[in-house]
């Protein structure tokens, strides 16, 4: 049995292109209304199984009053306009979608967003098949590479499973630390693009003035210093992945440039005026909130939800719990047998140091602490660590002053930097500290504004 969709879109073309793509797909569209009071006649004449719903819509109610009334209904629904400012996406995120379409619509992107909407509906967001995901972790809490047991990492896990076939855009969130490559490593691996290579771009780390070359290519002379040709990374992901990791230090230019090659799926050399199809699977990650670097003006909103197809949020490694023990303990037998250390316990009291640190690094610092300590010792059994004093607690009375993410980063790395003197790259540099290619470090300084002159002896 089809599933029964109703559009509530007020352009004629737009309306009949989803129509033609739904029912092309095999689903049953009920009708066509373009304004809350048309739609509301429609659901009364036959109830649909979901709605696709401009958010702007002909009359004095938009696509967000119907969402209120959808969802006491309990008529699940997708978001068909992003072209909104930040209060309005606010709004529109209050009332439970399962997920945004952006304009102009690819068949591909509506059939896929649909699916997984459906999938999310038909299973619950809330609870993502626990015993399926449970089954896929093996007895030593691992998913290919991906260590843990907790409730948190088995939900990312049910994520990955689902996306992973679909050929979709995927968007890794978290903070900093969180094993964001990795994951996208084990969508790569569960994809029918498996087959395909997997390319990894570091977006932070690329010089303003090359990102264009790197990620589209040249042709020899296209520019001052371009000796020979070189292929870009869009080329050498074609039938594979191309990971875009930090997306949110990309610049604004250049961001108007890879929406056109997600858009169109073609880009073009620099020097060339070659048109090239690039069939290629985007897998992007940011530490940011792109929301809120959307409403500042920093990050393009079209370019977010095109990105923004299927998000999965990577969750701190403080709300893992017990994931704390099992990646500890496979740290440690990487590295006793990397460096041949007779080490092979971590005693419980140095474990109970380990569960109550707060992590701030997430995964990457426990990983540097672990390969730091198993160097030093000498015994068979790790029996202390030596972490980053925590700040100590605000007291009860008192008013904490506020930091942005960039304040607080800044003063983070300028302690580390003080704490080597200064030293950024090689053994016992700031970069290795802080889990960081040396390149990606000089980038967040240079942009943060810190003199890398300064003395920090």
């Amino acid at each position: 049995m089809s599933r029964k969709i109703l559009i509530v879109e007020d352009v004629f073309i737009e309306a009949n292109n989803l129509e033609m793509i739904l029912e092309k797909a095999g689903y049953y569209v009920t009708g066509i209304a373009r304004s809350v009071a048309a739609a509301r006649k429609e659901i009364e004449r036959e109830r649909p199984d979901f709605v696709l719903v401009d958010i702007f819509l002909q009359g004095p109610q938009t696509g967000i009053d119907l969402a209120w009334e959808l969802k006491k209904l309990e008529i699940p629904f997708l978001y068909l306009s992003a072209n909104s400012n930040r209060d309005t996406l606010e709004q529109a995120k209050k009332t439970g979608p399962f997920g945004f379409l952006v304009k102009p619509y690819r068949e591909r992107d509506v059939l896929v967003m649909l699916e997984i909407a459906v999938y999310q509906h038909s299973n619950g967001r809330e609870a993502l098949l626990k015993n399926t995901s449970r089954k896929k972790v093996n007895s030593n809490g691992n998913f290919h590479g991906i260590y843990g047991s907790s409730q948190a990492l088995h939900q990312v896990v049910e994520q990955l499973e689902v996306v992973a076939p679909t050929d979709t855009s995927v968007l890794l969130l978290g903070e900093s630390g969180t094993g964001k490559e990795r994951m996208a490593e084990v969508i790569h691996k569960l994809s029918n693009r498996s087959k395909g290579p997997l390319v990894k771009v570091d977006c932070a780390s690329l010089p303003p003035t090359l990102i264009e070359s790197v990620l589209f290519g040249h042709e020899r002379g296209a520019f001052t210093g371009a000796a020979e040709r070189r292929i870009g990374k869009f080329e050498q992901a074609i039938g594979g992945t191309l990971f875009l990791d930090e997306i949110g230090e990309m610049p604004l230019d250049m961001q108007a440039k890879l929406l056109r090659a997600l858009q169109e799926r073609e880009i073009e050399r620099l020097g060339s005026g070659n048109v090239i199809k690039v069939d290629v699977r985007v897998i992007a990650a940011t530490n940011r909130n792109l929301e809120q670097e959307v409403s500042e003006k920093r990050f393009r909103m079209d370019l977010y939800y095109r990105l923004n197809v299927f998000p999965v949020w990577i969750p701190p490694l403080r709300e893992r719990g017990g994931d704390i023990t099992l990646l500890a303990n496979h740290f440690v037998e990487i590295y006793c047998t990397r460096f041949g250390k007779p080490v092979k316990t971590i005693s419980p009291k140095a474990m109970q140091t380990l569960m109550g640190y707060s992590w701030p690094g997430n995964i990457r610092e426990l990983d540097h602490v672990i390969e730091r300590t198993v160097i030093l010792t000498r015994e068979n059994e790790i029996t202390q660590f030596a972490l980053t004093p925590q700040p100590a607690a605000v007291a009860v009375n008192s008013t904490p002053t506020i930091k942005t993410m960039a304040e607080n980063e800044k003063e983070h790395i300028i302690a580390v930097l003080k704490s080597v003197n200064g030293k950024v790259s090689g053994p016992g540099g700031a970069a290795e500290l802080l889990g960081l290619p040396p390149s990606t470090l000089n980038a967040r300084m240079k942009k943060l504004g810190i003199n890398t002159g300064k003395s920090f002896h």
